[in-house]
């Protein structure tokens, strides 16, 4: 229903006459139109009707003036004859009489729209003659040599034959026009491209002639229908897809707004090279401006619920390719709610739902049973269902109250049978569940506001049912007490949280790795191989028939989307005490928590504040700034209490600065070995360094010296962590080792108690490790740029994979351990689903980012450049930068408010850093 929103949007560019491409055949073309008198000599004498004639490509359609008489439309395979009447001797006396006429002798004629009712075509039948009189009568030799070349198309006995003609004859006009330069908006205008393709609009295309400027986007009909051109700003230009048309890789579909479900214009060129180029011109123009987002990225949003459940089916679909302008591909949501005979809807119960984790036609154990039979007897290819969940009959059979016209010309001028039609949600519910070939999904429009395609506004006679009963407005659910009230509630099924917690199994079977191969066989979830992508090479074709057959069967059946995602969908997190609702405008909220007024705990006054200070990360201000090393710094520790800064270096030493007096207060060498990292433990008495001699060094606050020594790799410690009296440390040795260690304090003794719990084998050395906030998870970062995840407990390997060409520099788990972000030698940011272990974003950076924070959604960067970088990880862009070090920023610290900062880096400086509110 989205396109029926845009044509009412746009009343200038469709206008109200009642002619319309939807009166056209599929795959036919309407070429020109000559304003006319059809002159009908009856027995009361000569009646002339003023109107306009126009030629298309298998029809000839006259549509009067007044809106009383209807709309003639003239199949051209239908004719007997067209001539001009001198040609014919009983005629010849229209020719002395009224000059510039046409003399159309038919079998058959359609009439539409009398008094501008839209209602089935009333056919008449039987030898016809009609004589249509043109104003320039000078015309009339070109528009009948046009209409005899169609002629002798439309009579060719095979389809493909009649295609070829039909496509040469349109190919002839197009090389013969060109785009008319003076419909540019400026003459300053610098044109870049020029090539013929067609305007896509549902069920019709429309010839003309593409051409990009500097500035615009121009389409020109090649009719001047609906208007002479259609003009689009670059500048407003907000996506940009290439799509697949009929399976081939030749359509471009341009969108000016960042959340509409329907384009400003969708064009289909007739080689992919013209597209490509096109493509590639608007979106380096937009590539300043404009983030791409990418099916990760929406997943990741999706995740951490930053879009709803509709707004994340919306884009998924957008990305596979479905649209609104192309019903074979139009967007396909599901079926949710499975009750719809109780009189109240309960979304606490399960069975409620619809089991999201299967398709339509598996629902049923006895249908399938059935359906798998036939499938194991079938021969190859083999498919289980011979009807599709999505293609345009669908679509329409859902539409047909507000999208009648589009009905009329898909089921030629008919309706369909009453009892077939959309009379009942139940009834269609049933149907799909027990039904031999019903199988579909349903459409965005259930879960939107606009409930007109339930009421027959239009008030139009789809027909009597078998009891007597007319259709009229489709019967509703008792849950629902009006068409209004059956789409909310609809719209709160869809943002339930038991959908939120299964939609990722009906993504699998729709756009992920259930739709295709061995996972959709045991998913019951196989389709004719025609609906796949890649299911048949239409170019590897040669006889015409065959392709036209086959071009008619794939968008007529229905397409299945591209796929989108190979390995499982990960799960969508469900806040603890939070749930996701969605306001009608489809924007998310975060009800409140069922904590009362008064009972606000520390927990949550803390999480309020990081959430504030990350909201306001981009107004971070460099404070002061302290030249304390001699070589780059590659540590930073903070005292519980703020005052004191500890810091390593590769000039070998430990120093600690006092924040209060801006001095340096101590300086200590190990070894002549350069330390790669400190931590304080807990009670600001001890200071941990990792140091490039293979050992860790164990510095006492209050005595002022070293305290201990494990000696615990062989080569090079890059990186300690601890937690609970746990010592995690990385190695170039390609180990990390768990260690227990209990402090000297607590043994009352001058040394600490070291014992090895576990060590992680890697293949390559490791360069960088971090544990989640519970310390059940550790990742790891190796200097090939492979990440792992650990279970600390059992000290297994979780996940590993690939991620960095390179070091990886920094790796961290968001606060809620759903993700993992790191960052390599490579400049690309990554992040990584960590139930799945699937990558599942990836961004990149014009330098390496070194170091950095985040709270799940923004980073806070060092770069090899020195600058401070603010990213926001969903829209993947820099929304701020801050100048800092001179060199790369080597270390980062953050305190637990987030809202302190200190950072070192190779120009030997620490620089700290506040946030201003």
């Amino acid at each position: 229903m989205a396109f029926i929103r845009k044509r009412r949007q746009e009343p200038q560019l469709y206008s109200r006459e009642r002619f319309s491409l939807l009166l056209l055949n599929l795959e036919e073309y309407y070429f020109e139109q000559h304003t006319a008198n059809h002159i009908n000599k009856g027995c009361r004498g000569e009646r002339q009707i003023r109107g306009s004639l126009k030629i298309c490509s298998k029809s000839i359609i006259f549509e009067p003036d007044d809106n009383i008489h209807p709309i003639i439309k003239i199949p051209l395979r239908d004719c007997l004859s067209i001539e001009a009447p001198e040609d014919n001797e009983a005629n010849k006396h229209f020719a002395r009489e009224i000059p510039g006429g046409i003399f159309i002798t038919s079998n058959q004629v359609h009439l539409i729209k009398e008094r501008n009712i839209i209602a089935p075509y009333k056919t008449e039948r039987g030898k016809n003659e009609y004589f249509f009189q043109l104003d320039v009568a000078g015309k009339v030799e070109d528009v009948i040599q046009t209409l005899l070349q169609l002629y002798r198309a439309s009579h060719l006995d095979e389809l493909g034959d009649q295609a070829a003609m039909i496509t040469a004859i349109l190919q002839s006009r197009l090389a013969r026009t060109s785009f008319d330069k003076n419909r540019f908006q400026s003459i300053s205008e610098t044109l870049h491209m020029e090539c013929e393709a067609e305007m896509v609009t549902p069920l019709v295309t429309n010839p003309g002639h593409v051409c990009v400027t500097d500035a615009n986007l121009y389409f020109q009909p090649l009719n001047g229908y609906p208007k002479p051109v259609v003009q689009i700003t670059l500048y407003n230009v907000r996506r940009i897809y290439k799509r697949r048309h009929g399976l081939m890789p030749v359509g471009l579909e341009v969108f000016c707004t960042e959340n509409d479900l329907c384009s400003d214009i969708y064009l289909k060129f007739y080689n992919p090279q013209d597209r490509d180029e096109l493509y590639f011109y608007i979106a380096t123009y937009l590539e300043n401006h404009i983030a791409e987002h990418t099916a990760e990225s929406y997943m990741l949003q999706w995740q951490r619920g930053h879009i709803s459940n509709y707004q994340y089916l919306l884009h998924l679909n957008n990305l596979a390719d479905r649209s609104c302008n192309d019903l074979s591909q139009y967007p396909v949501f599901p079926w949710i709610v499975a009750d719809y005979s109780s009189s109240e809807l309960d979304l606490t119960k399960p069975e409620t739902f619809r089991d999201l984790s299967k398709p339509i036609g598996a629902l049923n154990k006895e249908r399938l049973e059935r359906l798998l039979t036939r499938y194991r007897e079938m021969p190859e290819p083999k498919f289980m269902y011979g009807s599709h969940y999505s293609s345009p009959g669908y679509v329409l059979f859902y539409l047909v109250r507000v999208a009648p016209e589009y009905m009329l010309c898909l089921q030629n001028g008919k309706f369909d049978h009453a009892d077939r039609t959309f009379n009942s949600i139940a009834e269609t519910w049933k149907n799909c569940l027990d039904g031999a070939t019903d199988f579909k999904e349903l459409i965005p429009e259930f879960y939107e506001n606009d409930s007109s395609f339930l009421v027959n506004g239009l008030k139009l006679d789809l027909g009597k049912r078998q009891g007597g009963k007319m259709v009229e407005d489709v019967e509703l659910p008792p849950w629902a007490s009006d068409p209004d009230d059956f789409l909310q509630k609809s719209q709160d099924a869809l943002e339930s949280q038991h959908v939120s917690e299964h939609l990722h199994e009906w993504i699998d079977l729709i756009f992920g790795c259930k739709q295709k191969g061995s996972e959709a066989i045991a998913a019951h979830n196989v389709f004719h191989p025609l609906t796949y992508e890649g299911g048949v090479d239409l170019n590897s074709i040669m006889d015409p028939n065959e392709k036209v057959a086959l071009l008619t069967q794939i968008l007529e059946f229905g397409q299945t989307p591209k796929q989108l995602f190979t390995v499982p969908h990960p799960h969508r997190i469900i806040p603890k005490f939070k749930s996701l609702s969605r306001t009608s405008s489809h924007s998310v909220s975060i009800t409140d928590s069922p904590v009362s007024p008064g009972e606000e705990s520390f927990e949550d006054l803390t999480e309020e504040s990081i959430t504030l200070a990350w909201n306001s990360i981009a107004k971070l201000k460099l404070d002061e700034q302290h030249k304390i090393h001699k070589e780059a710094i590659t540590g930073i520790a903070v005292s519980f209490n703020g005052s004191s800064v500890f810091t390593t270096s590769q000039d070998s030493t430990l120093k600690m600065f006092s924040k209060e007096t801006k001095t340096l207060q101590r300086s200590v060498s190990f070894s002549n070995m350069a330390l790669s990292s400190c931590l304080i433990l807990p009670g600001d008495t001890t200071v941990i360094c990792s140091s490039w001699d293979n050992h860790i060094y164990f510095y006492s606050i209050a005595f002022g010296r070293q305290q201990d020594v494990l000696m615990g790799h062989d080569d090079a410690v890059s990186k300690i962590r601890w937690h609970d009296d746990r010592l995690y440390s990385a190695s170039w040795d390609s180990t990390v080792k768990v260690w227990q260690c209990v402090p000297a304090e607590i043994l009352g003794t001058r040394r600490h108690s070291f014992e090895l719990l576990a060590e992680l084998e890697h293949d390559v050395s490791v360069n960088t490790i971090n544990t989640n906030a519970a310390n059940t998870l550790l990742v790891s970062g190796t200097k090939e740029g492979t990440i792992s995840i650990w279970d600390v407990t059992s000290t297994t390997v979780l996940h590993q994979l690939a991620c960095h060409s390179g070091t990886v520099y920094d790796a961290a788990f968001s606060p809620d351990s759903r993700h993992l972000l790191s960052t390599g030698e490579d400049g690309c940011f990554k992040v990584i689903d960590v139930q799945t272990g699937t990558l599942i974003s990836s961004l990149s950076s014009d330098q390496p980012q070194r170091c950095f924070k985040w709270d799940g959604n923004t980073v806070l960067s060092g770069s090899q450049s020195g600058e401070l970088l603010v990213w926001d990880l969903l829209e993947g862009k820099v929304i701020e930068k801050f100048k800092g070090h001179a060199g790369a920023v080597t270390s980062m610290w953050m305190n637990e408010q987030c809202n302190s900062v200190i950072t070192g880096g190779e120009d030997r400086q620490i620089v700290l850093w506040k946030l201003q509110y």
